[in-house]
């Protein structure tokens, strides 16, 4: 194998050994070079022996430097290669779920161990080459964020369109006895994985130890796109119960056993089943939320410890605050609490409901701006506030591709974007 360079930085090491854009890097100290992960970790050092295939042909250097760092190449996309894609054909599976005419990166689905190091992307471990785990413990790259799903290998078969899934579950004890940490996800889907599959999967992931770090329990998200597909349905307000008791208990367990819970329901099946979500401290590291799962105690904790500490007053501009159906009710508590703090308070929460996906989607990161468009013309007030996680990673579009210029001129508001973080919100209201 071999990675083809781009470009070469000026006055870097690479530059001053002769190589240049479109010479090929073959090996680093005998190791094979396959993507810049392979390039970052080799050349991270004071000395190595480099073999890459040049104008000429094959050259080979002894490098000798005098501190660790940048060896000065340069590779046309940040991995050296393209993105692996998903083998899987998952029944719950969003981006099937998808509407057409959305930008074509949305409908790609990665399932590549690299980003899951590099950005925090689960993966399935069910298209790893024998290569990329052996490299994963060669180079102790932890943590690896793992979409388990199911323990039963024949479910997780049937769930993940995918025979080898079963198969790949083996990878869960290999990286745990490499001392990998594991964090881990069950999406569940009524019917399917939940109730005594829960439980076994539960059981079967605390027999990896202390390598399992924590496991969200996360329900499945349903869009209004699901013609051809598995027929899923939402969970119910017992069923969400019964499985927040589920994780409970066994975290209680695990808790006293090992001195952390580990299982963690999602916050969206505390607010299905209508029951507290429990405090910041109740999620320990807060290590999934990404998966939402602890994201509304952090906000609350970070809310009220900066309203109790903040000795300005408001300046009384009248504001909107935009938010998913779910998130809704929770916000106008913290609003209602600053309301009692300050009698010059003019804001309003705003419910947005997602036409654009269906209306059994009711996280706020999935609101379009479409959507907001649509149903606040002529309701918000002069300053709109929304949070950033509606936006893409650039903060420049919405997922209908809606920029956020657009929300101003058709509303006639200021946009502000707001980063999910209570402190960040108090202080937006504060301006």
């Amino acid at each position: 194998m071999a990675i083809r360079i781009d470009r070469v930085d000026a006055g870097s090491e690479a530059e001053a050994l002769g190589l240049a854009g479109g010479d090929e890097l073959l090996s680093v100290d005998g190791n094979e070079l396959n993507d810049t992960l392979d390039y970052d970790f080799y050349t991270d050092s004071k000395s190595f022996h480099l073999k890459a295939k040049v104008a000429d042909g094959i050259r080979e250097w002894d490098v000798r430097r005098e501190e660790r760092g940048p060896f000065g190449c340069d590779f046309s996309t940040y991995l050296g290669d393209q993105k692996h894609s998903c083998s899987n054909h998952c029944m719950f599976c969003f981006i099937d779920q998808l509407p057409p005419g959305m930008r074509e990166s949305l409908y790609f689905k990665d399932d590549d161990e690299r980003l899951s190091f590099l950005f925090g992307n689960y993966i399935t471990m069910t298209n790893m080459q024998d290569h990329e785990i052996d490299r994963i413990i060669k180079m102790h790259i932890s943590p690896i964020n793992i979409s388990v799903h199911t323990t039963n290998p024949e479910l997780r078969c049937r769930m993940m369109g995918n025979r080898f899934a079963g198969e790949s579950l083996s990878l869960l004890r290999r990286f745990a006895e490499a001392g990998i940490r594991l964090e881990c996800q069950l999406v569940l889907c009524p019917g399917y994985n939940d109730g005594d599959e829960l439980i076994r999967s539960m059981a079967d992931l605390a027999v990896l130890g202390d390598a399992v770090e924590s496991v969200a329990a996360v329900p499945v998200g349903l869009t209004k796109y699901r013609e051809g597909l598995e027929p899923l349905r939402l969970f119910t307000k017992e069923e969400a119960a019964a499985v927040i008791d589920a994780v409970e208990a066994f975290g209680g367990r695990m808790l006293a056993e090992r001195g952390s819970r580990v299982f963690f329901p999602a916050d969206e099946f505390y607010l299905k089943a209508g029951r507290p979500i429990p405090e910041a401290a109740f999620y320990e590291d807060m290590a999934q939320l990404e998966n939402g799962v602890g994201l509304t105690a952090l906000l609350f904790k970070e809310f009220r410890e900066a309203l109790a500490a903040c000795e300005e007053t408001p300046e009384g501009t009248r504001m909107t605050i935009a938010t998913g159906v779910a998130a809704a009710p929770l916000l106008r508590m913290l609003i209602d609490e600053a309301g009692k703090k300050w009698d010059n308070l003019h804001v309003d929460v705003m419910a947005v409901r997602n036409v654009f996906f269906g209306e059994t989607i009711t996280v706020a990161g999935l609101v379009t701006g479409g959507d907001l468009i649509r149903q606040l013309k002529g309701r918000t007030a002069p300053v709109l506030l929304i949070p950033d996680a509606m936006l893409r990673h650039e903060k420049d579009r919405f997922l209908d591709d809606v920029q956020p210029g657009d929300v101003e001129r058709e509303l006639g508001v200021e946009l502000r974007v707001v980063p999910v973080d209570g402190a960040a919100l108090l202080q937006e209201l504060l301006r």
